[in-house]
């Protein structure tokens, strides 16, 4: 018995679609993906961050900037911390101030002679007991002249010293205020300039990402395109194939053939 099979067949421009996406597909998935083009990188320190790092870490500049002033603040507040600020001519006004008190003490040396003598008593004991007492009050009054502008000097000094003190104690809490402040200013504009250079990296790992995967998403287009219109589409036509009969059945045939022409031939 012959068998016949019926094969239903797309139309050709359509079988070669298919044919060129299976080699298209195999050709490209063949390959290896080239990753390293569009692998996530990270944008480097800005030299203004670097700047601002350096200088919170140096010594003198973020960390420990106030230590100099409070160095200079104990140098004022020590014993002899009121020395930088004497006046280099002290001693000179003290000797100048002595010398007009001596001239005037010797005018009243001078007084107590011309009294003595109007009086008689020039060169006597009273004169001699007027002259020491006179003598004696004027040392003491020199020696407290002198201790006086000693320290009146050392006053001023000791009020220098003290100003100078709560200046460099102010120096010690502003400095490190001021230094902060550069530092984040460095640090802000630096993480301006990297956020730029990290968009500018993200905005090349997109392209290179998209320029790897253009090929399979133009391939995944034209397959869904494919699948679209194999869907919607019937087998354009039809073969009917019948297989060749053996030998055998052949001669079966022809005998089955030749028997109805005997029969008929009888009749």
């Amino acid at each position: 018995m012959a068998t016949e099979t019926a094969i239903t067949r797309q139309a050709p421009y359509i079988e070669a679609l298919g044919e060129q996406y299976g080699k298209d597909l195999t050709a490209l998935t063949a390959t290896k993906m080239p990753t390293a083009g569009y692998a996530p990188t990270v944008a480097g320190q800005d030299q203004a961050q670097l700047d601002a790092y350096t200088r919170a870490t140096t010594a003198g500049q973020g960390i420990g900037a106030y230590q100099p002033y409070l160095t200079q603040a104990g140098a004022y507040s020590g014993p002899s911390g009121y020395q930088p600020f004497m006046s280099p001519y002290q001693q000179q006004v003290i000797d100048e101030t002595l010398k007009q008190y001596d001239t005037q003490a010797a005018k009243g040396i001078t007084g107590i002679g011309l009294q003595a003598a109007k009086s008689g008593n020039l060169g006597g004991g009273r004169e001699g007991v007027m002259r020491s007492e006179y003598q004696n009050q004027s040392d003491m009054n020199r020696a407290m002249l002198n201790a006086q502008l000693l320290q009146q000097g050392f006053g001023q000094a000791q009020q220098g010293a003290n100003a100078a003190y709560g200046q460099q104690m102010q120096m010690a809490g502003a400095v490190p205020g001021m230094q902060k402040g550069d530092i984040q200013t460095l640090g802000s504009a630096g993480a301006i300039q990297q956020a730029q250079e990290q968009a500018v990296l993200d905005s090349q790992r997109e392209a290179n990402r998209m320029a790897a995967y253009e090929p399979y998403e133009r391939l995944g287009y034209m397959g869904a395109g494919l699948g679209n219109i194999l869907g919607g589409m019937q087998g354009q036509y039809q073969t009917t194939i019948a297989p060749n009969q053996s030998p055998l059945h052949q001669a079966m045939g022809i005998g089955t053939t030749l028997s109805g022409i005997y029969d008929n031939f009888r009749g």
